[in-house]
Parts: C-alpha cells; sequence; structure tokens
C-alpha cells in the first residue's frame, strides 16, 4: 500500500483516521485517570502531546503507533488538514492538571472528564469538539478557516 503523505514528514496534513485512534488513547486514560483520582495521568497525556505537538509526530506514541501498526495494516484513510486536530486536547487537558496540582480537584476532576467524554465521542463517531471550536475560532477573529492542500486531491 502506498501513502499519498508521509506520516512524519508531511505535518500539514493526517489521515483522518489517526485522530480517532489517538482520541481513544486519550479518552481511555483520562477516563482512567477521573475514576482513579490519578490525576498526573492527565499530566502525562498533556506532556505527551505537547512533546507530539512541538517535536513532531515520531515523538508522539499514539501516532507512532497508528503509522507503523494500524496504518500499514489498513491503508491510509482520507488525507485532512492537521491543523484542528492538533490543538484540539492539549489545553483543555493541560488546565485539568494544572487544577488538580493547584489544589483544585473538583475542578480538575470536571475538566478530566470533559476531556474524557469529548475524546470518546470522537473516537467513536469522528465528531471532534476541538476541531469545530478551532475552525470557529478563526471565524470569530475574521480569518475564515481555509483546509491546506491534500496530496493528490488536485489544487
Amino acid at each position: 500500500m502506498t501513502r499519498r503523505a508521509d506520516p512524519y514528514r508531511d505535518t500539514a496534513v493526517i489521515d483522518s483516521r489517526a485522530p480517532r485512534v489517538n482520541q481513544a488513547v486519550i479518552g481511555t486514560v483520562a477516563l482512567l485517570a477521573v475514576a482513579t483520582g490519578r490525576w498526573w495521568l492527565l499530566a502525562v497525556l498533556a506532556a505527551q502531546l505537547a512533546v507530539g505537538l512541538t517535536l513532531g509526530r515520531r515523538f508522539c506514541l499514539a501516532c507512532v503507533a497508528y503509522f507503523e501498526l494500524v496504518q500499514p495494516r489498513f491503508g491510509e484513510g482520507p488525507l485532512e488538514d492537521s491543523r484542528p486536530p492538533r490543538a484540539a486536547n492539549a489545553v483543555v487537558l493541560a488546565l485539568a492538571s494544572l487544577l488538580y496540582a493547584v489544589g483544585e480537584q473538583a475542578a480538575g476532576l470536571a475538566f478530566g472528564a470533559l476531556v474524557a467524554a469529548l475524546a470518546l465521542l470522537a473516537a467513536a463517531t469522528g465528531f471532534c469538539t476541538g476541531c469545530e471550536a478551532y475552525k470557529l475560532a478563526h471565524r470569530l477573529t475574521g480569518r475564515p478557516f481555509v483546509s491546506c492542500p491534500i496530496p493528490g486531491a488536485g489544487a
């Protein structure tokens, strides 16, 4: 199976199934953190997202698992702009972790549960609330969201 986009070099686009796998991992771990009270799991998720966003997909554990284990077996899915899913969870996970760390357990629990619920919703249905918020923020600031070019899709 030939890839239209290299998952580690063509970072402007992403296989549309990759974020769903990532959301399943994030939702499951966030749910585990909320259910067990292990708030540090939320901090680990936030740190992992920050590292992946900063240093690239090679440093995102869920991304590497998808691109090396899942995609070779099932093939590349439809390509989409990678900016909205990259921004989806990082802020809320970091906020939940910070709230727990400063002693605001109820607020940290609420934000952790929000991440778990929305991530699992995205994994199950493909509807990414964070992605839609990203696009809406562009519109509200007067910058319409324009998807970046998708390889092989024509101009």
